[in-house]
């Protein structure tokens, strides 16, 4: 029997989230920690498809939110020494990864958001969360550029959809780099092991990083593995990873594949193309998740010589512009 779609306020251990159903599905959303969509679940199945923090270790959630459900980063993972240079100026970010030396992640993943709405209808259950950037805030205190950023999540008969809209409400060109770094549990089915999964993720090249986690400008040749994980799949545990990919769409779609092997379901997470780039993560190989990230921008871009703003991702938004990309995750059911 599928419950009645809703979105109403209720707590996410201890606190205060948004939940939203529609049909079988099932999704919660904390304003107070970045906006990050913490669950995602099919529960006439049991399956819960993100890596969620225990109801009871909601201390640990609060003290690394990033490797909990689907939390976006901007501007996303490492800047050396913290140095930004962007349309002529050269800002400085705060180094917050002692062990490298970098800035790590950005300002967003952390802050609070504000709930704009949420509701459901026939066609879908939805929440829209907001951020306004400008004096005071965090972000604005290292990159001083004015823009609001919406995110919506949406449960339907389709899945779980995601819209990013960045608008540039100030009067200077502003860079426009965002990530999300999406946890994937696995397994997401109570009964499967780890082993029992497969992962497709349309990577192309593997960029070389140096003892900093920081591009070189040279590629690696992809492994036996990698090749397996671009075609057909491969067990997302092979090795440990921490890699950085260029994006490489098939058929028009840039995604991650998810197959039980034992079930034959799949869950797919279509990030959209304006992201060029994967960095896949799995925590040293851990074996109960992995962290399949959408990022627009090359790792370091604006430290990055020789490579065009296309390429890099190291692109922006002059005053009055919008941005927007659209993802989405949903489950494929078996093939009867």
């Amino acid at each position: 029997m599928t419950q009645q779609n809703t979105a109403f306020e209720e707590q996410f251990g201890g606190i205060p989230a948004v939940w939203l159903r529609f049909g079988s599905f099932e999704a919660a959303v904390i304003p107070s920690v970045g906006a990050n969509l913490v669950a995602f679940r099919d529960t006439e199945k049991g399956y819960s498809y993100l890596r969620e923090p225990d109801q009871d270790q909601m201390d640990e959630f609060m003290a690394a939110p990033a490797v909990y459900g689907i939390p976006i980063l901007s501007p996303p993972n490492r800047y050396e020494d913290g140095r930004f240079p962007w349309n002529g100026k050269v800002y400085q970010l705060p180094i917050n990864e002692p062990a490298t030396g970098n800035h790590l992640h950005g300002f967003l993943h952390d802050a609070p958001w504000t709930v704009e709405g949420f509701g459901s209808n026939d066609l879908e259950s939805y929440v829209t969360l907001s951020q306004n950037i400008g004096e005071g805030h965090a972000f604005y205190k290292y990159l001083p550029f004015t823009f609001s950023v919406t995110l919506r999540y949406s449960l339907s008969s389709h899945g779980l959809q995601q819209q990013l809209i960045v608008n540039n409400t100030g009067s200077e060109y502003m860079p426009n780099l965002f990530a999300f770094h999406t946890a994937i549990k696995v397994p997401f089915a109570p009964d499967s092991q780890s082993s029992d999964y497969t992962a497709k993720v349309t990577i192309g090249q593997r960029r070389e990083l140096n003892e900093r986690s920081l591009p070189t400008g040279q590629f690696q040749p992809l492994t036996t593995e990698e090749e397996q994980l671009k075609q057909g799949g491969v067990n997302p545990f092979f090795a440990a990873m921490d890699n950085h990919y260029t994006a490489e769409p098939q058929n028009g779609r840039n995604y991650m594949e998810l197959t039980d092997h034992r079930t034959g379901d799949k869950l797919v997470y279509d990030v959209g193309t304006s992201y060029k780039h994967w960095m896949i993560w799995n925590n040293n190989a851990c074996n109960e998740f992995f962290c399949p990230e959408p990022q627009m921008n090359l790792v370091n871009a604006p430290n990055v010589e020789g490579v065009s703003p296309e390429e890099s991702g190291l692109v922006g938004l002059q005053p009055g512009e919008l941005y927007e990309q659209t993802s989405r995750l949903y489950p494929i059911a078996a093939q009867k």
